[in-house]
């Protein structure tokens, strides 16, 4: 049987387990203080680094928008500076043709002779003779527009028709210069008798 505890060991033993509730306590509240302290030191730490980090990304995002601005402002020049380079280049283009155009040797005209404009009167009688015309008459300024349209020829013209009158042909238009070279020289031409044994209208 266990001895029966008296007022003075109850006592004693509420007062140790008094003293043992409070030191507990005590290391409770000295743990609780290091760990929320730990928490406060952390937290403020995190809002550090976010506030670094937001305001690095803001640099960053702005950093970008400057280079980019500033490259624009590059190309814009780098385009400026180029478009009067081009312009230059037309104008020397342009000059070099130019040059080259005046270099270019002026081409002749070869004009017609006599023989070849008699050729054509004759052939022209021929065909009206064949479509049994009785005659044909040809105008020098007209003969000289339908050969050599032009080219000042006149002379040419002039002397074949006059070479190609036989007898029985006349004047439709006779210029009143003394060698009858004139754009309204214009003559009648018999077709019905193209024999060669017509005597011409007269010897020149």
């Amino acid at each position: 049987m266990p001895a029966k505890k008296t007022a003075k060991t109850e006592a004693a033993e509420t007062e140790v387990k008094t003293v043992k509730k409070a030191a507990a306590k005590k290391t409770t509240k000295k743990t609780a203080e290091p760990a929320a302290e730990a928490k406060t030191e952390t937290k403020a730490a995190v809002k550090k680094t976010t506030k670094k980090a937001a305001a690095a990304a803001t640099a960053e995002e702005k950093a970008p928008a400057k280079k980019t601005a500033a490259k624009k402002t590059t190309a814009k020049k780098a385009e400026a500076e180029k478009a009067p380079a081009k312009k230059t280049a037309a104008k020397k283009t342009t000059t070099k043709k130019t040059a080259a155009k005046k270099a270019e040797p002026e081409v002749e005209v070869v004009k017609k002779s006599v023989k070849e404009y008699e050729d054509i009167i004759n052939w022209k009688k021929g065909e009206a003779h064949a479509m049994d015309w009785l005659y044909i008459e040809i105008n020098a300024g007209d003969l000289l527009t339908e050969v050599e349209a032009g080219v000042d020829n006149l002379s040419a013209t002039c002397n074949a028709i006059l070479n190609c009158m036989l007898e029985g042909d006349g004047f439709i238009v006779d210029p009143a210069e003394e060698n009858k070279v004139s754009e309204s020289l214009t003559v009648r031409y018999y077709c019905d008798n193209l024999s060669p044994e017509r005597k011409k209208y007269f010897d020149r």
